[in-house]
């Protein structure tokens, strides 16, 4: 007997479950975004949100709920679209049914990013159309057509990426320099668009650069501006070590400007990088007004690099911290306090580690007066001798300024490491290949990588030998300037002086101090007893 079959129509929809004969209008929203703050895209933004109220308001069988907007934000990732966040966690809530937006592009230019939203929102029932491309997300090829259109969306961004990229790149390579003067102290777009100086935030930069140079540490810095209320680059009352320490160390306010210091990595996320040497950088000097002159911009590197030397050891609480050193046991002296509440109260310099070893150092206490005596006639008696002295530094930077032979080992080492690389890359593809003794595969492997890490091993050792031999020679140089302007003569301590050329002074038994300048590493013994200077020795 033949079966008798019989089709009961569909009566609800599968992906909202609402009544084929409901008469219920659809909630919709739209979606409007553009992705800069120009006056033109700014245009089409206001004409977005214009159209799309008109076309669902007109709409008999459409409810209006709201138009979701995001100016000034880019589409390729979701993250930091507010509006579009908004728009999705409403529509999951039950408060929308039809999303309305103007093409793939302007939705996501994020494949992945795309299609997880449209899937999300398709399994609560939510429908999204893209105009342009009259696609509806709950039909059957809807999907399909979303993965290729986003496809094409997300290669049509990765190529304005890739413009973006190389005319930044030509910008730099062609010298222009350009700053983020919302955020940068000092300056501001002139009228041909190069930053010119802003004198009072530039005051504050010039500053900062004293009062390292005066011995304060970043910390004691922040303190004194907050304490002043000198508002930070972005306009907070609260100053950062971090803030401090970039301005400190930022080559543009002495003039010069080094281009494509970070680069982005991943055109999607736009996360971004320090260059440590894959992408070209540029270095252009002269091509600003400066803030701060070389000379002293020179001498507070060089400064940053001799605390960074001492280590925690470091202390900005006086002009003689971290410059005296006991010939005993090497640590720095100290400020002490005598009788700090009566009549006799007193202030001298004494060994921090005196009492801290089993054998107490012999090396005495010093007054300030004593110190700043020793110095003046370490000073002239450096002076005396002054045009031999710049001569003998001259030499010196010569040979310093030849880096010809570290640059050839280091392309040496880089060559080497590109080698193994290749040589390791090969032995793993070859044992994959074919079939060969797992143990003479380990034994070659193993090699191969002990002799990768010691050829990355000396070429870290090459690029720091460099950046010591290129900091040594900034500091030849502020010293040659320091000598070459400053008086032969000093009659009064001058505290400048005194931190822009002491290297350090070590303090011997008798009280005499070896001073160590800057520059040949000149030491002055001077006597502390009688004041006589001793012989000048290398």
């Amino acid at each position: 007997m033949a079966s008798s079959i019989t089709c009961i129509p569909a009566t609800r929809n599968v992906f909202t479950a609402i009544p084929m004969t409901s008469i219920t209008k659809r909630r919709v929203a739209a979606y409007a975004r553009v992705s800069t703050d120009s006056d033109e895209q700014f245009t089409s933004y206001e004409a977005q949100i214009d159209y799309y109220t008109k076309l669902i308001r007109q709409r008999e069988d459409w409810t209006y709920i709201s138009i979701y907007t995001d100016e000034g934000i880019t589409g390729t990732n979701t993250k930091k679209r507010e509006g579009f966040n908004q728009m999705v966690a409403d529509a999951l809530a039950g408060k929308i049914d039809l999303i309305v937006t103007k093409s793939v592009s302007r939705f996501a230019r994020n494949t992945v990013d795309s299609l997880v939203t449209v899937r999300k929102l398709k399994e609560r029932g939510v429908e999204i159309f893209f105009e342009k491309e009259n696609i509806w997300t709950l039909d059957s090829k809807g999907e399909l057509l979303i993965t290729i259109m986003s496809s094409l969306a997300q290669e049509e961004s990765r190529s304005i990426s890739e413009n973006v990229t190389w005319g930044q790149r030509k910008r730099f390579s062609d010298g222009k320099v350009s700053m983020p003067y919302k955020h940068f102290l000092g300056y501001e777009k002139g009228e041909n668009g190069q930053p010119v100086v802003n004198e009072k935030e530039a005051a504050v930069v010039r500053l900062i650069f004293q009062l390292f140079l005066e011995g304060k540490t970043p910390a004691g810095i922040c303190r004194h501006l907050d304490a002043n209320g000198i508002l930070t680059p972005s306009g907070k009352q609260k100053w950062s070590q971090t803030t401090v320490n970039s301005i400190l160390r930022n080559e543009k306010y002495k003039g010069d400007a080094l281009l494509q210091k970070r680069f982005t990595v991943d055109f999607l996320t736009k996360r971004m990088k320090t260059n440590t040497g894959e992408v070209p950088q540029f270095y252009v000097e002269g091509s600003h007004a400066a803030i701060i002159c070389p000379h002293e911009f020179d001498m507070v590197q060089a400064e940053i690099e001799r605390r960074k030397g001492i280590g925690g050891h470091f202390s900005g609480s006086g002009v003689f911290s971290s410059k005296l050193v006991c010939a005993d046991c090497g640590a720095f002296f100290g400020q002490k306090v005598w009788h700090s509440t009566d009549k006799y109260r007193k202030v001298i310099w004494r060994c921090n580690g005196k009492f801290k070893g089993e054998e107490k150092c012999k090396t005495p206490h010093l007054t300030e007066e004593e110190i700043k005596a020793m110095f003046l006639k370490a000073y002239n008696e450096l002076m005396g001798n002054r045009e031999q002295v710049i001569a003998d530094c001259h030499l010196m930077l010569e040979m310093l300024a030849d880096h010809s032979k570290l640059d050839a080992q280091i392309a040496k080492a880089n060559e080497e490491i590109a080698l193994v690389s290749g040589l390791v890359s090969a032995c793993v593809h070859e044992n994959a290949e074919k079939a060969q003794s797992q143990d003479a595969y380990n034994d070659r492997y193993n090699g191969l990588v002990d002799r990768h890490q010691k050829a990355m091993a000396r070429l870290e050792k090459l690029n720091s030998e460099r950046v010591d031999k290129v900091n040594r020679e900034r500091e030849l140089r502020g010293f040659i300037d320091a000598l070459s302007t400053s008086p032969l003569v000093l009659d009064a301590w001058d505290e400048q002086l005194w931190r822009l050329l002491v290297v350090k002074g070590i303090v011997n038994r008798d009280g005499s101090i070896e001073f160590e300048f800057f520059g040949e590493k000149k030491v002055c013994v001077i006597d502390r007893c009688e004041g006589k200077a001793g012989k000048m020795a290398k």
